[in-house]
């Protein structure tokens, strides 16, 4: 098993697969950690009330989260075809991932930010604080160690994502496993990829739990 050939297959899948994870990661929190902002800002007991923004925000978090992820890998297919020129392979696979990732993301910021004290926040507007310098000083320094927790737990949600995506030739380990391990009845491949993704994922947890504590002033 352990030949030149597969082992050249596995590490293209191992890079594939850590590219899609950590690129798609990055991209769903440029768009997840901002809106999961505006979820907290605008909620009705929010440094800036807005109710229709915040109902509209919140519908369309919950809609894309509610979507299947294989099923969004082929609902968004057209899209991703005009975004990349192509429905296949790990580049491809980015755009359905984001899509997924994103709204998920936004809804575990929102958790991370509520978490901060309330007396914190008043302080700071007692202070004069601008809505801004609220949310740049208080509440994301506040809520740092939860948003790393949060980001371990998104990049390796997107994680088994990318092994989804191996149904539709989305590639990375995934689609190793699909056309070996499944397709060809070749279990031992089967069971490798899955041991690699096991092992990436505790690496994932590990090093945003560090991280973690770290940045959380409340154990130093």
């Amino acid at each position: 098993m352990f030949d030149p050939t597969t082992l050249h297959l596995l590490a293209v899948g191992l890079w594939e697969t850590l590219y899609m994870t950590l690129f798609s990661t990055f991209l769903s929190y440029l768009i997840g950690l901002p809106l999961g902002l505006i979820l907290v800002v605008t909620d009705k007991t929010g440094i800036r009330p807005m109710v229709g923004v915040n109902a509209v925000l919140g519908f369309i978090v919950n809609f894309l989260r509610s979507v299947p992820f294989i099923i969004l890998l082929v609902a968004v297919i057209p899209l991703t075809r005009f975004i990349v020129g192509t429905s296949l392979g790990s580049t491809a696979t980015i755009v359905p991932l984001v899509i997924g990732a994103a709204p998920f993301v936004a809804r575990m910021v929102e958790s991370s930010i509520k978490e901060v004290d309330a007396g914190v926040i008043e302080a700071a507007q007692s202070m004069g604080a601008t809505p801004i310098q609220i949310v740049m000083k208080v509440l994301l320094p506040e809520a740092r160690p939860s948003l790393v927790v949060g980001s371990a737990i998104a990049i390796t949600t997107i994680l088994g994502y990318t092994a989804m995506a191996g149904f539709v030739g989305g590639g990375g380990l995934g689609t190793i496993a699909i056309n070996y391990g499944y397709y060809r009845y070749q279990s031992d491949m089967m069971l490798v990829t899955v041991l690699i993704l096991v092992v990436i994922v505790q690496l994932f947890q590990e090093i945003g739990m560090k991280l973690a504590k770290i940045g959380d002033r409340r154990i130093k």
